[in-house]
């Protein structure tokens, strides 16, 4: 079931992580989900350290990919702000309480996807880093 993702998966996911780190997400992962499942491809997962910062990372990244073009089909957990989900079709984002992310270990979850390695710049943006696989 392996598939490559669209650039266009990618520019989303990098617009993501970008954002998200505006707003101090903590331990962003980039998993390519698309490399084992049909579901999308990529997840984003991040880390707010309260359901308030949640909420912040999640009402920025949606404004901003509003104004790029781009909407969630689907909001869920907004409310409760323990375990937020974002759907962009390709691009599914979690963002997390630190005690949520622990208690559902979505990494243990998708081991088999291939986790993309994020590399930072100088001002602070995020770029994943080129794969060598095969």
């Amino acid at each position: 079931m392996t598939r490559e993702p669209d650039s266009g998966s990618r520019e989303l996911a990098s617009k993501v992580i970008n954002l998200a780190a505006q707003k101090k997400a903590q331990d962003l992962r980039l998993l390519e989900v698309g490399k084992v499942s049909i579901i999308a491809d990529y997840f984003i997962i991040a880390t707010g350290g309260t359901a308030v910062q949640g909420h912040a990372i999640c009402d920025h990244l949606t404004e901003n990919l509003k104004k790029a073009g781009y909407y969630a089909s689907r909001i869920e957990g907004y409310r409760e702000g323990w375990w937020v989900v974002l759907d962009y079709g390709s691009v599914v984002v979690h963002i997390f309480q630190p005690e949520s992310r622990d208690f559902y270990d979505l990494e243990r979850l998708w081991t088999e996807a291939p986790q993309v390695e994020l590399e930072e710049d100088g001002d602070g943006c995020f770029m994943a880093k080129e794969s060598t696989d095969q």
